[in-house]
């Protein structure tokens, strides 16, 4: 650009740079509906979405240029070339935000709102590593090169032809006029400015008057009796029954059962859809995988930005505290890891008795092939189901176990990733699918492999079920968290349409139901059900979101259902038939489409009613009181002046670099300070496994001994594989003379971790001093103590 003979910019200039600013967003609009049609969302590029599109764009232009007018001017008086290239940096850094946010709109078809607000720094950071995120940021700097060089160049193009601009009206009015006619112009979010519709979204979050004005302290508590609407389907025997979920991620209703839009690549799920009680309509409560186990486990309300962001637990109930208090073992079982979305947070709120996640597997495993940046979101699902039944179950205890699976989520690379492509290419060839389904098959053939791939995890689990303990004793059950993002929806419900299968070698009969129920109905139903056939210890009054699962058999709609999106969106309500979606009110039909739409309605008010009954229950701790909860919260106290110390050395972002803040302290023999902040740590993010090592090493400075030894050996309970765990607790044992245990731990380590060859020096100074101090080494040596690290890694 040659500026050189320009002292100052005027309106002219301006005016291109306007110009050359839409001309950008109308390319980056085109590749939207470009990407779109390719993989088969929409079925033509030219059509008057696009035109909306195209008028939205002009009118955020528009507004673009009314705000940047005046600092423009400003600073182009006050110094020449200052407004211009203030005016040039700030809409080069929009294009790139709008940019990133249409490749996100064209990846996930849903747009990014508030919930943006609702991710964690190292949320956000585990989900770009395993989608690809050194990919993703080669990509993004080639278009943000291929941008500005645009940018620049339109913007040389424009003086051509400025003298036929130079005849319009004043450029202000000419703005305004295009900005108003784009208000009055009806948008969706696939034709709106993603800029604007992130800001707008984020502004309306923020200042949404969620006040309670209700007398009714606790809102939410009532009557614990729900009527018991599974016992006739069940035969159920003397003792308590085994309560298995797998909650299977992105299992969607359009993939599952007959009459699926993309049936056919779950087969054994299919079939188990026969043999079960099944409910077609079903819903998830949340677009995410954030809101499924509060919603499914606990039918608890969402919260801000879901149940389990929440900085302070309200008192609850869930089906784990109920089921644990009468005696239950309870269990949950994940391939990756459990601090994502802070999921140990809310399972160690409800004193589970195990917990596997991705720390826990030892070498014996295989994880997900890693992506093109190297990262591996986990464990795939077969390997998950492997792993959780090598452990032992007890014969004389009944179960709650739960599954989340991980393998059907970003990036989509199952374990013998041809074999089941090849077999996604076969069930194209001898299916019956029209030339929609077909392209978006054959486009994302890894995802519908992965789904192949999940579905061949799940009958290979139920077939070795069968060998636990009590498998006539048991009853499984499988749902989505909500339905796979990447393949197009047909409507704004269809994300939350997920199938739910309940089979049991207990069932009398089978039945399909075509009723709408939801997660939120799963934990009453099923405690009604134990509560009717046993004595159970229940509480005399709840507080769940849902009640007993809609047993009919034709399509209906009966319930009241508030349906997150994302975290911070709650923009869908059903009511009834009906259903509020984005300021539209439409009415459900019985294949879960949009019969028809309603001006003015209930439904919205109904929906702000819950808004705010669900703001003030979670807030003010007012979900039930103190006396009916099983398992009072017991969050960390902290006392003001730790708290202040604690936020001089930990700006809340990132539990790595206040772990090193920690080390460091320990380091400097400042063991206090130390312990005190690896507790901070551990109170967020309890799996946070380096800092708990940090804290038995601390302990064993200042010669706690048995805490010291109590710590480590969680740690290796809680990650078998993790090699610093041993290298701690061999130093234990060493400098305090416990040469048995050390033997032990050798046999322990060289069982369980790939890495033992890190701390060989460790392992042989083990050896050697318990030949010095006369213990023998065979493979009985010190029994008692083998045993009990045996038992801290079940």
């Amino acid at each position: 650009m040659n500026t050189s003979s320009i002292d100052r910019y005027s309106l002219k200039q301006y005016t291109r740079l306007m110009i050359s600013f839409f001309g950008c967003l109308f390319v980056l609009t085109l590749f939207q509906y470009g990407m779109l049609f390719y993989k088969g969302v929409i079925d033509t590029i030219f059509s008057v979405s696009l035109l909306k599109a195209i008028v939205h764009q002009i009118g955020f232009t528009a507004l673009m240029g009314i705000v940047m007018v005046f600092p423009f001017n400003f600073w182009e008086n006050l110094r020449p070339k200052y407004g211009f290239n203030l005016v040039f940096g700030f809409l080069s850094l929009v294009l790139i935000f709008e940019a990133i946010l249409t490749v996100y709109y064209s990846t996930t078809l849903v747009p990014l709102g508030s919930d943006i607000l609702g991710y964690s720094y190292t949320d956000v950071k585990i989900t770009l590593a395993n989608s690809g995120g050194f990919m993703i940021s080669v990509y993004l700097l080639i278009a943000v090169i291929i941008l500005i060089g645009l940018f620049l160049g339109l913007y040389r193009i424009t003086s051509k032809f400025y003298h036929r601009i130079s005849k319009m009206y004043p450029f202000t009015i000419v703005l305004f006029s295009l900005f108003m006619a784009s208000i009055f112009t009806n948008g969706k979010p696939i034709n709106q400015n993603k800029v604007q519709y992130l800001a707008v979204n984020v502004y309306n979050t923020s200042t949404e008057d969620n006040s309670y004005t209700s007398t009714e302290e606790y809102p939410l508590v009532q009557g614990s009796t729900i009527e018991n609407v599974l016992g006739a389907y069940f035969e159920l025997k003397e003792e308590k029954p085994n309560i298995v979920f797998v909650m299977v991620e992105g299992l969607g209703r359009d993939f599952v059962g007959k009459g699926a839009e993309f049936g056919g690549f779950t087969p054994y799920l299919d079939s188990l859809t026969t043999k079960s009680l099944y409910w077609e309509n079903f819903l998830s409560n949340t677009g995410r995988t954030f809101g499924v186990l509060p919603s499914l486990l606990g039918s608890l309300p969402f919260g801000k930005s879901g149940f389990m962001e929440l900085e302070e637990y309200p008192n609850k109930l869930t089906m784990f505290s109920v089921l644990k208090n009468n005696g239950y073992h309870t269990s949950f079982y994940q391939g990756t890891n459990s601090s994502f979305d802070k999921v140990d947070r809310f399972l160690r709120s409800e004193h589970l008795d195990f917990v596997l996640d991705k720390s826990g597997f030892g070498n014996k495993y295989q994880q997900q092939a890693e992506d093109a940046a190297g990262s591996s979101w986990g464990y795939p699902d077969k390997e998950l189901f492997k792993k959780s039944l090598s452990l032992e179950r007890s014969k004389d205890q009944p179960r709650l176990e739960v599954y989340m699976t991980i393998s059907t989520h970003e990036p989509f690379i199952p374990p013998n990733q041809n074999f089941f492509e090849n077999r996604v290419k076969d069930i194209l060839a001898k299916g019956d699918f029209d030339s929609r389904v077909e392209k978006i098959v054959e486009k994302n053939a890894n995802v519908f492999a992965t789904l192949l791939y999940t579905d061949d995890a799940i009958k290979w689990f139920m077939e070795s079920y069968k060998l636990q303990p009590n498998y006539e004793n048991t009853i499984f059950i499988f749902t989505g968290d909500h339905r796979l993002i990447p393949i197009p929806q047909r409507n704004t419900i269809s994300r939350f349409h997920v199938p739910l299968i309940m089979y049991s070698p207990m069932l009398k009969t089978t039945r399909k139901m075509s009723s709408i129920s939801s997660h939120f109905d799963v934990t009453p139903s099923i405690l009604a059900l134990l509560d009717n056939a046993y004595e159970m210890k229940m509480p005399k009054k709840v507080a769940w979101m849902g009640g007993a699962l809609d047993m009919e058999t034709a399509f209906r709609s009966t319930k009241n259902i508030p349906l997150m999106r994302n975290k911070n969106e709650l923009k869908e309500y059903i009511s009834g038939e009906k259903l509020y979606t984005d300021g539209d009110i439409v009415e459900l039909d019985e294949d879960m489409d949009f019969s028809s739409a309603f001006g003015i309605g209930s439904v919205e008010k109904s929906l702000e009613r819950f808004k705010s009954v669900n703001h003030y229950v979670t807030t003010e701790n007012k979900i039930i009181p103190d006396s009916l909860t099983i398992f009072s919260v017991q969050k960390e106290k902290f006392t003001p002046a730790e708290i202040t110390w604690i936020n001089s050395m930990y700006d809340g972002s990132n539990f790595d670099r206040s772990f090193f803040k920690a080390r460091d302290l320990a380091f400097d023999k400042k063991w206090d300070d130390a312990l005190l902040l690896c507790r901070y740590i551990l109170s967020e993010s309890p799996s946070h496994i380096d800092t708990k090592i940090l804290s038995g090493r601390v302990h064993i400075w200042k010669g706690n001994y048995e805490e010291s030894v109590k710590i480590l050996k969680a740690c290796i309970a809680m990650n078998p594989n993790y090699i610093d765990s041993y290298a701690a607790l061999f130093d234990v044992y060493f400098w305090y003379d416990k040469y048995a245990e050390g033997l032990a731990l050798v046999d322990l380590v060289q069982e369980n971790s790939a890495s033992a060859n890190e701390i060989s020096s460790k392992i042989s100074r083990a050896k050697n001093a318990a030949r010095k101090a006369g213990v023998k080494i065979h493979k009985n040596t010190n029994k008692e103590a083998k045993n009990t690290l045996a038992s801290i890694e079940k």
